[in-house]
C-alpha cells in the first residue's frame, strides 16, 4: 500500500511542482526510481503471505512477466502522449503532465486493486507445507521454553 500510495503522491508532486527547480525534480525522481527496487524486494514475501509457499514460485514468475510487460507498455503510452505534444527538443514541462497523470491513474488502479486482494484461505494450501510452517514457527518458542537462546 505504501509503494502504490506514496508513489501516486510522488507522481502528482512531480507533475505539479517538479518543474519549479531541478533539485525538487531530481529528488522526486530518485525516490520514485528507488520504489522500483523496494517493490521488487518485497514481492516474494508479499506473495508468500497471500498464497502460501507451495505455488509462490509460479505466481512470482507470472507477476514478473506482468511487471516486464508494464515496463514495455508504460513508456510506449507516455511516448505516445509526447509524440502527440510535439517534436523532441521542442517539448516543455507542461507537455509531460498528461503522461505523469496517466501514471497517477495507473497507480490509483493498482492501489484499489490491492485493497480488494484477500489472502487465499489456508484450506487451499498444501497441507504438508502448512504443517512444516507451523513447526518452523514453534521452534523459537520451544527453544525458549527449554532455556535455550
Amino acid at each position: 500500500m505504501i509503494y502504490l500510495g506514496v508513489g501516486l503522491v510522488l507522481y502528482v508532486l512531480l507533475a505539479t511542482v517538479g518543474q519549479q527547480s531541478t533539485a525538487i525534480f531530481v529528488t522526486l525522481a530518485v525516490v520514485i526510481i528507488s520504489y522500483y527496487g523496494g517493490g521488487f524486494a518485497t514481492v516474494p514475501a508479499y506473495l508468500k503471505d497471500l498464497f502460501g509457499t507451495l505455488e509462490v514460485g509460479a505466481i512470482h514468475g507470472r507477476l514478473l512477466t506482468a511487471w516486464a510487460a508494464a515496463g514495455v507498455v508504460g513508456p510506449l503510452i507516455v511516448n505516445g502522449f509526447l509524440d502527440a505534444a510535439g517534436e523532441p527538443g521542442s517539448l516543455v514541462a507542461d507537455d509531460y503532465h498528461l503522461g505523469l497523470f496517466t501514471m497517477v491513474g495507473v497507480l490509483g488502479v493498482g492501489f484499489v486493486a490491492n485493497l480488494l486482494i484477500k489472502p487465499v484461505d489456508e484450506k487451499h494450501f498444501d497441507e504438508e507445507a502448512v504443517k512444516a510452517g507451523s513447526r518452523d514457527e514453534q521452534k523459537p518458542e520451544s527453544a525458549m521454553s527449554r532455556g535455550g537462546n
